[in-house]
This record gives C-alpha cells, structure tokens and sequence, in this order.
C-alpha cells in the first residue's frame, strides 16, 4: 500500500511538474518576466552598443533596450555574440533572448527569428585609406582588392554580390576596420551607421573613408521564432516614435530612423 501511494504521489508530482512547464510554453514575455530580465546578444561597436568611460554599455540600440527592459519590468543584461555566425543559435538555446546589434532584416533573419518592424536605416559601405579612393574610382576597379568583411555578415553577402573574390572573412566589424587600417586588407565592406561613427577626422580611424554603397537596408530586433515579445517591442517602438524620443534617441547618434509600421 504504502509503495502504491508514493508511486501515485510520483506521478502527480511529475504531472504537476509539466503543467507548470506548460504554462511558460508559447509565452516567450513570460519566460522573460519570471526570471526577472532580458538578455540581450549584442556585439560591440558603434554607434549602436559600446562602453562608455564607466565600462558600461551604451549606443543607440544598448539605450533602447535598457528602456524597453524597463516597459516589460525587468533588468538589463548584455551578452557579447562571440561568434555573430551562431547568433540564431545562442538565440534558440535561450542564452540570449533578442538579437539586438544593428541587425539588418535578411532573409535568414526572417527565417529565424521573430523580427521586429524596421526601425533604422542603413548601408553596407566600402571603407578604405583616403589616400586610396581616386585610385579606385568605381566597384569595377576595386575587383582584385582583398576585402575583410565580419563572418555571416551583411557586409560578407554584400561584398560577394559585388563581385569581390578575394574576401577576408573575421569575427567583428570592428576588426575589418583594423584589418584596413593595419593594410592586410585593401578595403571592407561594413554598416553605414559604423562607417559614419568610427572614420575619418576626429575618429579611431581618422585615415580611413568611405566609398560607394553597396546596398541601402533596415535594421530589426530578433527574437525567439513565434514569440509574444516582438509586438510588445514594436507597440513600444511606435510610443516612443509619436513621443519624439524614439528621434531624439536617432539624433543624438547621428542614425536615420525607418517608417515605422
């Protein structure tokens, strides 16, 4: 009798157990809630996420992302992508919940995630020494150059629609810009919103410049495939864009914003 028992007791436990899992399944926004904050994967560069003096995270998008944390109640944490090619993994497995870095809306950002309304505007840029830009007036003469571009990137498919062959691929933006600066790369191919942040006078790379766009694009928020999440932030979006912060926020670093939709 006694074994009986415990073993009804066993499975009412275990039953009890999957209704209390069932209850977070399909609530993304609840998942977040309980463990009190959103996780967002990032990569560092400017304009969108950097360190201040402090060594804490700002940018246009680390900004956001504090605020909208507050709309939903919980804290703030930043997770550097180390690899920006497993972002959708990192995504999935729940180490992070939102991809929120300057991604640009592509296919495969649509095919795996649940993706917020454009809210930004942006370009992938060929960046290269001033001194080189008359040397390569147009995309034709730059063919034979060797481009650095960061792994997985819409730089990396911009680049190879162009044409370029001889292609670097690395782990950050940041680092094709180095890659330039140093002369192991003729060029590279990077966002808009870091070319006008981080080249030329008065910059980290104030030798470097920019070229011809490759392509114009529109920045998105990833979340988790089918999650509750993307509405609350897009509702937020457009609060904050009929507040006038949402601008203020955009010129306060230098960014176009996208029509909201």
């Amino acid at each position: 009798m006694k074994k009986l028992i415990a073993l009804t007791m066993a499975v009412l436990m275990t039953l009890g157990l999957f209704a209390g899992c069932s209850k977070n399944d399909g609530s993304d926004l609840k998942y977040i809630q309980d463990k009190g904050k959103l996780v967002v994967g990032i990569t560092e560069y400017a304009p969108m996420d950097f360190k201040d003096e402090n060594g804490n995270w700002t940018g246009f998008d680390a900004e956001l992302a504090t605020l909208f944390a507050q709309e939903l109640g919980v804290e703030v944490e930043f997770f550097v992508i180390a690899d920006w090619g497993k972002k959708f993994v990192e995504l999935e497995t729940k180490q992070i919940d939102v991809i929120w870095n300057g991604m640009t809306i592509s296919d495969d950002v649509l095919n795996n995630t649940s993706c917020s309304v454009p809210y930004v505007l942006n370009a992938q840029v060929i960046v290269m020494k001033t001194e080189n830009l008359t040397k390569y007036p147009d995309l034709e003469s730059m063919k034979g150059l060797t481009v650095a571009v960061e792994n997985d990137s819409a730089g990396e498919t911009a680049a190879k629609d162009a044409g370029f062959t001889n292609i670097v691929e690395l782990q950050y933006q940041d680092n094709a810009l180095m890659e330039v600066a140093a002369g192991t790369a003729d060029a590279c191919v990077i966002d808009i919103t870091m070319a006008n942040n981080m080249t030329g006078e008065g910059t980290s790379y104030a030798t470097l410049s920019k070229g011809p766009e490759l392509t114009t694009e529109e920045y998105g928020v990833g979340f988790r495939k089918n999650s509750d999440v993307t509405a609350k932030l897009n509702d937020f979006l457009n609060k904050l864009k009929d507040e006038g912060k949402l601008q203020q926020l955009a010129d306060k670093y230098g960014l176009t914003l996208a029509d909201l939709k």
